[in-house]
């Protein structure tokens, strides 16, 4: 049994331990921050609702959305080397879930960082808080977590909420922060439904997976997010599988959406979509597996059921995800064994199984579902599209993004003609831009000492550039290395040196300028 899991059975339903910095959410981002921490002689606690470490990373999103790769750098980088090495080789983006967990594994371990899985923040009054401090937080499981500093490294921002700090959910309208890609979005060619396809069955009711929600007026704000998916590991080397499950609650009439479109693709091209026009498929460093991600109108983003996510409970978001888990395993049982759909379809689908290999404890399904999009911090500074395409420097520079302004769709709805479209989809490129301090700060009337590093104070365009793995890593470096300088100088996090915080990370390698950018 490894350290990790020592530590885990350690704990008792009392324990309270007093630290110098508890990160709580081991998402990549939390993982290097608590590395990151633990690296300048920091008593660290990582605390996990879960019982994985890496999130996303580990949770089947083999294909990292890099952007440009001249802009990763610092331990950011140093994680996709030490995949690499597992590889035999420099440097690897895409690869296996459970070698991505391998590597946080050992490098947690080799920082002394104390690890605590299935420990899940009380639902009420998990924070106890004094003025502007947090001082501890308390898990489900009866655990007390003390600390100087605290970091807020989940998808959700449940850390922040309870803190109670300023926070939103959904898009801000166009007018909020001058924004003209905010808000409700114009059709685009994007993952629209590019051909005339009726919302409603024969008699005139509206089809399964159309949301009757009104769309909204162009630009303007709602509390709606991007949709989720699972992004699914599957191989196709029959050694190495497992079936897709076939849900419980399967019926094929949820998926009549997806055969009128391929059927109106077929007249309008005189050919059946490939697969590449329905499903990205990536293949990873070992090539029989790949990291399967939503492409086209109908695909594995379930559209409009991550609204409610944000704000649920506990038992709600579990509802949610296995929702979620039933989509997508139904939509892959429909497209394997529906007689309805084309053969050629179906045989290339066919080939495909879950990894056995991978994910061996949650039946080889994915243990992460992808959380594109929770709460944001709402800080003394938001981030917003300026930021990224024409204010591209900042003065308390941490890193770089350089990814597309990429959102998922939002909703999926009936047009007034009857014809069935979908709305929120966003992919504007950006110039590499480099990512301020600020972005991690809550008000300091707020919490002084709350970093966030992943739900960071940034508007819906801007967080859909920002949120990508190797920049949660970039984010929680940053964080990890704040969080000593505030304790050395018994100072708020807002108001540390920001100079010597780019310094110090320059020093480790990472990367805050590129060509594109203004020196």
């Amino acid at each position: 049994m490894n350290r990790i899991a020592l530590l885990l059975l350690a704990v008792t339903a009392h324990a309270a331990e007093t630290y110098d910095v508890v990160v709580y959410g081991a998402t990549a981002g939390g993982v290097v921050a608590a590395i990151a921490a633990a690296k300048q002689n920091l008593k660290v606690a990582l605390v996990e609702p879960g019982r994985h470490l890496g999130g996303m990373t580990t949770g089947g999103l083999g294909k990292t959305d890099h952007g440009r790769k001249e802009t990763i750098g610092g331990m950011s980088l140093e994680f996709y080397q030490r995949v690499g090495r597992e590889y035999g080789k420099d440097v690897v983006w895409y690869f296996e879930p459970h070698v991505a967990e391998k590597v946080l594994k050992q490098w947690v371990e080799e920082a002394g960082v104390r690890v605590y899985f299935g420990h899940r923040l009380r639902q009420d009054n998990g924070v106890k808080k004094r003025g502007n401090q947090l001082r501890e937080l308390y898990t489900e499981n009866g655990v007390g977590f003390a600390a100087r500093i605290f970091l807020d490294a989940t998808y959700e921002g449940d850390l922040l909420k309870q803190a109670k700090v300023s926070y939103t959910v959904g898009r801000e309208g166009t007018a909020q922060y001058g924004e003209s890609l905010a808000g409700v979005r114009p059709k685009d060619r994007n993952h629209q439904f590019d051909f005339a396809v009726s919302a409603y069955d024969a008699n005139k009711q509206l089809l399964p997976e159309i949301q009757t929600a009104p769309r909204g007026e162009v630009g303007a704000a709602d509390k709606k997010v991007q949709a989720y998916n699972f992004r699914m590991c599957l191989s196709d080397d029959a050694a190495n599988q497992a079936p897709i499950p076939r849900p419980a609650n399967y019926t094929p009439a949820r998926y009549e959406l997806w055969l009128r479109w391929v059927e109106e693709f077929r007249k309008a091209n005189n050919r059946l979509p490939r697969i590449n026009e329905m499903l990205i498929v990536s293949r990873l460093e070992k090539e029989s597996k790949t990291d399967i991600n939503n492409r086209g109108p109908f695909s594995t983003d379930y559209i409009g059921a991550s609204w409610d996510y944000p704000e649920a409970t506990y038992e709600r978001r579990a509802q949610i995800w296995q929702a979620h888990i039933d989509y997508t395993a139904g939509l892959f049982h429909f497209l394997q064994t529906d007689a309805r759909v084309a053969g050629e379809i179906q045989k290339e689908l066919k080939r495909w199984g879950l990894c056995a290999d991978e994910f061996v404890d949650t039946h080889h399904w994915p243990h992460q579902l992808y959380v594109r999009e929770a709460r944001r911090l709402v800080g003394d500074w938001v981030m917003t599209q300026k930021d990224i395409q024409t204010e591209l420097t900042k003065a308390d520079v941490i890193g770089m993004g350089s990814y597309n302004s990429d959102s998922h769709n939002v909703q999926r709805y009936a047009q007034p003609d009857g014809m069935v479209q979908n709305e929120g989809n966003m992919e504007v490129r950006v110039s590499p831009y480099q990512v301020p301090y600020r972005v991690l700060l809550p008000k300091k009337k707020e919490a002084a000492n709350l970093l966030v590093p992943v739900c960071v104070s940034s508007s819906h365009v801007t967080y859909s550039t920002l949120r990508m793995e190797p920049v949660y890593m970039i984010m929680g470096q940053a964080a990890g290395l704040a969080a000593r300088m505030a304790i050395d100088k018994n100072a708020a996090v807002q108001d540390i040196d920001t100079a010597e915080l780019t310094k110090k990370l320059r020093a480790y390698g990472a990367v805050m300028e590129s060509k594109e950018t203004p020196q």
